[in-house]
This record gives C-alpha cells, sequence and structure tokens, in this order.
C-alpha cells in the first residue's frame, strides 16, 4: 500500500537516489542543503513511500493563499502511469495552499496536460549572474 507522507529526514536518502537516478546533480551533491530546501518555510514536499521504498516526491513552494509553484516531481520509472505523481501534486497543493499553480517542464507536457490547465502562457528559467 502507498502512502502519501510529509517529508521527513528519514526520506532523504531515498530521494537523493531519485534526484541521482534522474541526473539532478544539484540535489545530490550536499544531502544537508537538500534537506534544507526541500523542508523550506513555504516548502511543501511530499513523498509517496511503499515499506521502506521512496516511490516519488513532489516539490511545490506557494504563499498559502493564491500562488503555488511545482517545483519538482520525481517518480521512480518503474512506478511511472500509475497515479502515483498525480497524488503527489494533487497532496501537495492541498496541503500548501492557493487556488493556482504554476509550473515549468521539458519533457512532461502529456502529464501536466491531463490537469485542468490553460496553456497560453509561455515560461523561462532565469540564471541570474551565471556565465556559460
Amino acid at each position: 500500500m502507498i502512502r502519501y507522507e510529509l517529508i521527513s529526514r528519514g526520506h532523504l536518502p531515498g530521494i537523493i537516489s531519485l534526484c541521482e537516478a534522474e541526473g539532478y546533480e544539484s540535489y545530490k551533491e550536499d544531502a544537508e542543503l537538500t534537506w534544507r530546501v526541500l523542508s523550506a518555510p513555504g516548502v511543501t514536499t511530499m513523498v509517496a513511500v511503499e515499506g521502506d521504498s521512496i516511490l516519488g516526491f513532489a516539490q511545490m513552494q506557494s504563499d498559502g493563499h493564491i500562488q503555488a509553484h511545482l517545483s519538482l516531481v520525481v517518480v521512480t520509472p518503474s512506478h511511472r502511469r500509475k497515479g502515483i505523481g498525480r497524488k503527489l501534486v494533487e497532496e501537495a497543493f492541498s496541503r500548501a495552499g492557493g487556488k493556482r499553480v504554476d509550473l515549468l517542464t521539458d519533457t512532461a507536457d502529456d502529464f501536466y496536460r491531463s490537469f485542468k490547465h490553460q496553456d497560453h502562457w509561455h515560461g523561462y528559467r532565469i540564471y541570474p549572474g551565471y556565465e556559460e
């Protein structure tokens, strides 16, 4: 049975493993930094757990009233397309609060289109001070 829980420190090794498998270097470099990021004020991180295994997680930031931003959703490949990602997003949004969720994606358009949405905006990821 899959449980959906707010993040705890005990989830961190499994989350870091998921991030490493996806190539998210910034989440695997420093476990303490990753913990602070995923548990910071205004951040809701939900974790899908089955037995002792972390199946996925979702990180959402919100002002608690109007605006939320979905920063990251990861589900282990063996458990994708089973509703886990959707449940993580819904649980994170329910707990974080707000009227809408904004997000950026590069590979999961079909997944996000399955939610009620509007797609007439354009988004950018800005890296202040970054030089190639």
